[in-house]
């Protein structure tokens, strides 16, 4: 694993985190 590979990694599942959250959570926005 290189370090692009993981900071990229890091970015798709805070992405993910983010948009599953809103999704539970409109009134959070």
């Amino acid at each position: 694993m290189s370090v692009m590979q993981i900071l990229g990694l890091a970015v798709s599942v805070g992405l993910l985190a983010y948009l599953i959250y809103a999704l539970i959570k409109p009134e959070a926005f």
